[in-house]
């Protein structure tokens, strides 16, 4: 492969991947905040990450061609059947790293921070042994 063709190959995987990240945080923040508030709005959203109420909408629309989330415009948003798995993974997910950072001695702003930054990135098999080692640390 060209060095060209390789770059772009790296590029547009990136792109998707980061694309996947806000798919999983957006979908993780919906289910949250109908969990705690029995709704979730894209004002809400916008508050939630600081960002445009447009950002927000160009996010939802893609999650909706997804089929994350429900397809009613004018209603309060609505995770889908896989929205809804997609969010579950997310927070297990989520919360396997943060615990282990914390076993592992990171005070709890900065594990807050660093989950953020790294759940999307670690293997199922990496998320096990994070499993496995907070549950020996934790003994």
């Amino acid at each position: 492969m060209s060095k060209p063709a390789a770059s772009a190959d790296r590029h547009r995987r990136t792109r998707n991947d980061h694309a996947q990240e806000t798919a999983e945080d957006y979908v993780e923040a919906i289910a949250e905040m109908i969990a705690a508030d029995g709704r979730c709005r894209v004002v809400d959203l916008a508050r939630q990450f600081d960002v445009s109420h447009v950002t927000v909408s160009k996010v939802v629309a893609r999650l909706r061609r997804e089929g994350l989330v429900k397809p009613d415009a004018y209603a309060p948003l609505e995770l889908t059947t896989a929205g809804r798995k997609l969010a579950n993974e997310s927070r297990r997910r989520h919360e396997t790293v943060y615990q282990f950072l914390r076993a592992i001695g990171v005070s709890q702003r900065t594990a807050e921070i660093d989950t953020e930054g790294i759940e999307h990135h670690v293997s199922p098999q990496t998320l096990e042994c994070f499993r496995r080692l907070t549950e020996r640390l934790e003994r």
